[in-house]
């Protein structure tokens, strides 16, 4: 198979750029910095240095930050710009092992990296079996017998098999997927399920193929957005099994590729129970149970539905969240009334005293596989979609989320 033609265009340029570069005043450690960016450069073939030009790129009119941080840990993009770094990155993947990235089915993570990828100019081909989110996928771009096909001829076809299904499908497909992995390809997962669980899933790869993960930190559709906004979201990386010596080529420049704002290592294991942990906990579970906590305790004292939601779920989202995702919380903290302060300073302890036994039990349930085995058995289950249906139907039509529907309309964007 020849190798593909990645061309190099001014907004792939831009959006590469701008997914690498941005994000460099955060606060990270040096090794999250060190791993994804100066080990680049370490494991390149030898790049210009093209001198470093404070100010507006002419080509892309992002500027460069000034900043000793980036300075000291950005080395290799500093040497370059973000043509060059599109451009470097491209070819390295040509040289080590390119031909074509293949997307079995879409699902959730997929539109957005095998979207942002194809906007930078790899060669990216999408395998779907028929029905609707095969229509999608002809409706973002993808063309039947060019760029789309069928799971089988796809996995034929391609040289990195990117495995984004859901955990339950990507049991049910490995049978068809497994022959088409053949010496010298890649599997690429975004979640470290099903291999962490191979002993359950049944996903076990063969020994002469690489297995590597990217996993961005929020869902397809905010990658997607973010890349189009010329921002990165943060994405962990792991390397499973290294068959050729060039898994950890191939892992860094797709996680560049896909539109990551920075990387950080991890390890199959560690994303899944982390990852796993952190859906059940604060990020949905646990959240959801404390807003429903407070707004029934408001409503048993005689508070309206405006006002219970809106002290317990419509400041936080519209007004705090934003606030201390930008500063912190302990600038929240010092930023706020006395009342407040005093109030949050005395309260914060009671509740992580009462939350953290929850949280520990939610993590050896994650740990030991429980959870994992949960999911499988539900998602196995033939009624699964129906019960499933019925679950988000009761919290949707719940007195809270029904007042979130009228407070929402009542926002000024909205009216």
């Amino acid at each position: 198979m020849e190798s593909p033609m990645l061309t190099t265009s001014r907004r792939s340029s831009s959006c590469v750029g701008r997914g690498m570069i941005k994000n460099r005043t955060m606060t990270t450690t040096a090794r999250d910095i060190t791993l994804s960016m100066i080990l680049l450069k370490r494991r390149s073939p030898p790049v210009p240095q093209i001198p470093f030009r404070p100010g507006p790129s002419r080509k892309t009119g992002w500027p460069y930050p000034l900043d000793k941080a980036a300075n000291l840990f950005y080395q290799f993009v500093l040497l370059v710009q973000p043509e060059d770094v599109n451009q470097h990155l491209r070819h390295r993947l040509v040289q080590a092992w390119g031909n074509e990235l293949v997307y079995l089915s879409l699902g959730v993570q997929g539109p957005g990296q095998a979207c942002n990828l194809r906007d930078n100019g790899f060669n990216v081909i999408v395998g779907q079996r028929p029905g609707k989110t095969y229509e999608k996928a002809v409706a973002d771009g993808w063309v039947p017998g060019e760029t789309l096909f069928g799971i089988e001829e796809a996995c034929q076809k391609g040289t990195i098999i990117m495995c984004l299904l859901s955990d339950a499908a990507v049991m049910s497909v490995w049978p068809t997927i497994k022959p088409y992995l053949t010496p010298g390809k890649a599997l690429y997962f975004s979640h470290g399920f099903a291999i962490t669980w191979n002993d359950r899933t049944g996903v076990v790869p063969p020994k002469d193929i690489d297995v590597i993960m990217v996993a961005p930190k929020g869902s397809g559709t905010s990658l997607r957005t973010m890349f189009l906004e010329g921002r990165g979201l943060n994405s962990s990386y792991a390397v499973y099994q290294d068959a050729t010596g060039k898994a950890f080529d191939k892992t860094i420049a797709l996680g560049i590729g896909i539109g990551s704002g920075y990387l950080f290592e991890t390890t199959f294991i560690r994303e899944a129970t982390s990852d796993l942990t952190g859906e059940r906990g604060s990020l949905m579970g646990a959240i959801q149970g404390l807003l429903l906590a407070q707004y029934e305790v408001l409503r048993e004292n005689g508070h309206t539905p405006s006002e219970a939601f809106n002290e317990t779920v419509e400041e936080l989202t519209q007004s705090l969240m934003p606030l201390f995702a930008k500063n912190g919380m302990d600038w929240m903290y010092a930023n706020c009334s006395t009342t407040a302060q005093r109030g949050a300073l005395d309260w914060m302890t009671p509740f992580h005293d009462a939350i953290k036994p929850v949280v520990q039990k939610l993590y050896a349930s994650v740990k030991s596989g429980n959870e994992a085995q949960i999911s499988i058995d539900s998602n196995s289950k033939p009624d699964y979609r129906e019960k499933l249906n019925a679950e988000l139907k009761a919290l949707r039509e719940s007195e809270m989320w029904q007042t979130a529907v009228t407070v929402r309309k009542l926002r000024p964007e909205n009216n």
